[in-house]
């Protein structure tokens, strides 16, 4: 954990970031008059894990390009 006050956290935020990326801090406490008013962590998103999260939901049809000339036409693409 690394606090700082507002002023350091405005001037060095992208290092802070970084800190947290290279999960060197797990997160950042923001003080103001030195009391704690913010807490800055790292979000854990995966994106292996939104990847074909549709998978088994949706089903395409087997005529989903048959507009795709009509359509490029009426975009003024062809």
């Amino acid at each position: 954990m690394c606090k700082v006050n507002v002023l350091e956290a405005k001037t060095n935020f992208s290092k802070l970031l970084l800190l947290l990326e290279k999960k060197q801090e797990s997160e950042v406490i923001v003080c103001r008059s030195g009391k704690p008013v913010a807490k800055i962590t790292l979000i854990e998103d995966d994106v292996s894990r939104r990847i074909g999260g549709a998978k088994g939901h949706f089903v395409c049809p087997d005529d989903i390009d048959e507009y795709n000339d009509e359509i490029a036409k009426l975009f003024g693409m062809v």
